[in-house]
């Protein structure tokens, strides 16, 4: 069973990783994709790869027009968009007294006002056209709790669970559903930048602090992006019809809550 066809969905960040492994599971699943990414390049490659259900739209998160653009080049292609992702994210960390003032607004651009200002644009898309859509924002585990080294980001990814919480309720009023979904440790190519900034300020090898979280999650290794999907799947379909403004731990028992 086909549990998007006829859907249309938005991903931001998808041209690599989660983000990808969504558009290919959503098209599994009978769904048309829009690959939105600043590298539109990669983005092309990725929406080639899958064929003729996927289309590559550029898209700088932190510029409106750019926004708008890519809401109305999806909207054009495919006459409407059911489902947004906001998975584009970026990852910082440091000590609180190394935090500067232009790694925490880069990060919140991204992030937080990112995830904002596409929730609005493809929302108000939805309400126009009388579309009962699914908006699902990218949590994190990070955003159930501070980490030591990791205070911006932390913080951007409790901001995302807030603004699924309050978004939920704004907008189940015109029958969007915007929910959330918190990984855990997820491998994949990112895990190199972050494994660099641990190796930096724990003094830890390359690929330790990797080894580490990856041993200490309860079922015994890192997530991956294809653990993600399921949650993904669920979520922007018919079966998800009566749940509002939750986010959902997918982290292998890492957070409880």
């Amino acid at each position: 069973m086909n549990r998007l066809a006829g859907k249309t969905a938005l991903i931001t960040g998808a041209a690599r990783g989660i983000g990808l492994a969504f558009a290919k599971a959503y098209v599994a699943e009978g769904a048309r994709v829009a690959i939105a990414d600043i590298d539109i390049d990669r983005a092309r490659a990725s929406a080639a790869g899958i064929g003729e259900a996927a289309i590559a739209v550029r898209m700088d998160v932190t510029d409106q027009a750019s926004i708008e653009a890519a809401v109305a080049e999806t909207a054009a292609a495919f006459g409407q968009i059911d489902i947004l992702i906001n998975n584009a994210a970026i990852f910082t960390a440091a000590p609180i007294v190394e935090i500067t003032r232009e790694d925490y607004d880069r990060v919140f651009q991204i992030n937080v006002a990112g995830s904002l200002f596409t929730l609005q644009a493809v929302a108000r898309h939805m309400i126009d056209k009388g579309i009962k859509g699914r908006i699902i924002n990218m949590a994190s585990q990070a955003g159930r709790r501070g980490e030591s080294l990791v205070a911006v980001y932390c913080a951007s990814k409790a901001a995302i669970i807030s603004l699924t919480q309050s978004a939920g309720l704004n907008l189940i009023r015109h029958g969007i559903n915007v929910n959330a979904i918190a990984p855990g440790v997820v491998d994949g190519e990112h895990w190199d930048g972050v494994d660099a900034f641990f190796a930096k300020y724990e003094g830890k090898a390359p690929g330790q602090k990797k080894r580490e979280v990856g041993e200490a999650v309860p079922y015994g290794r890192m997530g991956s992006a294809q653990d993600l999907t399921g949650m993904a799947i669920f979520l922007a379909s018919s079966e998800a019809d009566y749940i509002v403004a939750q986010t959902y731990n997918v982290d292998g028992g890492n957070w409880m809550s």
